[in-house]
């Protein structure tokens, strides 16, 4: 078996996680040794923000932890030690300014997320850190409890004091992100909350969302239902697709609908395109238009309240031929066009697969990691980081810091002189 020079730590995945995590055990003294499965570092993070690199959010602080929702809590001392203040100062060090939208979303200035990557390797190796790229980690060495290195592909062994797991989730596969890290933490004992795709398209039963294939709703409101009852809801674009729908406010909704189907219940999205409307406001707004436009077909007068495309198929679902006179829609067909724009459903059949899913739900189960270091309860050492954890939110830039953050924690930790408490 082929020996390396021994590394006090070695890091794997060169992600977001990883990058952090490196630089900062490198930073504190450490000799660190960086592994990456693919040819270059930070593949996944150069399609953050469609390229543009929504790296992270100016939330409060207490509202950025609620997107994890219950686990939220288990983020917060990493959060603390690595806040995304602390994230925009690193980047503006290295040359890459950022902005913040209206949203509270953070791009870098050029909208160019290769741009962040480029800039963390060379602080990453600046820090004195060895990237070893097309350098998969095939085994945790662990002996006597306690983790000695790291076994790569072909035979190379890595030994260390500590590792750093931060190997990814399941989501973009072909970016090197396809289960790996959670493979690893299995081997070593680590209980596995079941991977799912999130932040991941849904298709839906039916033609007419294929039919409005490349539509855009702004501002939707979009319900989720399963099994009869309301789960959840989140207000924000929606795309039409040819296989059923996508958009942010979907995206936000796939985790919590694929473990309903998953369930085995029934699944709908009901979508509320006038949420700042109630219903009778909606129907005095439908009545004026009607009245005023009373001699032209309904299908025109409403592609002035709604996108012309979907003008015709939403009198169709009320019962309304598109061709008919204003004058001539009914009290009670214009009351049924109203509840129908203000709850159009649609059954879910399913999630798109794990290469159209952003994030990864599931992972190693936050009880046996130590959120004030990103340790491993089980194993003395061993350190975890970013997308392999149990720890996802929606969209918006949270994921992204999430995975900073953890990185920054277990990198400290494990760079500590004493690979006690973290240096921060």
């Amino acid at each position: 078996m082929a020996l390396r020079q021994t590394a006090s730590v070695v890091v794997i995945g060169a992600g977001p996680a990883g990058l952090l995590a490196a630089g900062a055990a490198a930073g504190a003294g450490a000799r660190v040794t960086l592994l990456e499965k693919m040819d270059r570092p930070g593949r996944k993070l150069r399609l953050a923000g469609n390229g543009r690199g929504n790296l992270t959010n100016t939330a409060p602080h207490d509202d950025f932890l609620a997107q994890f929702g219950a686990h939220g809590p288990f983020l917060r001392p990493a959060l603390a030690a690595f806040p995304p203040a602390r994230l925009r100062a690193l980047l503006a060090d290295l040359g890459v300014p950022t902005v913040v939208e209206p949203s509270g979303q953070v791009y870098p200035a050029s909208n160019r997320a290769a741009d962040v990557v480029d800039a963390l390797v060379r602080w990453a190796q600046a820090q004195g850190v060895t990237l070893r790229t097309r350098t998969p980690a095939a085994e945790l060495l662990i002996e006597c409890g306690r983790v000695a290195g790291v076994r790569a592909a072909g035979e190379a062994v890595h030994r260390a004091r500590a590792v750093v797991l931060a190997a990814g989730g399941a989501s973009y596969p072909t970016t090197g992100s396809d289960g790996d890290g959670c493979r690893l933490a299995a081997a070593a004992g680590h209980a596995i909350v079941p991977l799912r795709p999130a932040l991941v398209p849904l298709e839906t039963a039916g033609d007419v969302a294929p039919r409005l294939q490349g539509l855009a709703l702004r501002g939707a409101a979009v319900r989720l239902y399963a099994g009869g009852r309301r789960r959840a809801a989140h207000t924000g674009d929606v795309l039409c697709t040819h296989f059923g729908l996508s958009g942010p406010a979907v995206l936000a909704l796939s985790r919590a609908a694929g473990d309903a189907l998953r369930a085995g219940q029934e699944v709908a999205l009901s979508l509320d395109l006038f949420p700042d409307l109630d219903g009778r406001a909606l129907d005095d707004r439908l009545r004026r238009a009607l009245d005023d436009h009373g001699r032209q077909q309904a299908a025109t007068v409403l592609a002035g309240l709604v996108p012309h495309r979907l003008a015709p198929i939403a009198l169709a679902q009320a019962g309304i031929a598109p061709e008919k006179r204003a004058s001539e829609v009914s009290a009670a067909a214009r009351r049924r066009l109203g509840a129908w724009l203000q709850d159009w459903r649609l059954e879910v059949t399913g999630c798109r697969p794990w290469s159209e899913a952003q994030v990864t739900a599931g992972g190693v189960d936050l009880r046996e990691v130590d959120p004030q270091t990103m340790a491993s309860r089980l194993v003395d050492g061993l350190y975890l980081a970013g997308e392999v954890l149990d720890l996802d939110a929606g969209t918006g830039g949270y994921n992204l810091q999430a995975a900073f953050s953890t990185g920054w924690l277990a990198g400290c930790a494990a760079g500590a002189p004493d690979g006690g408490a973290p240096f921060l």
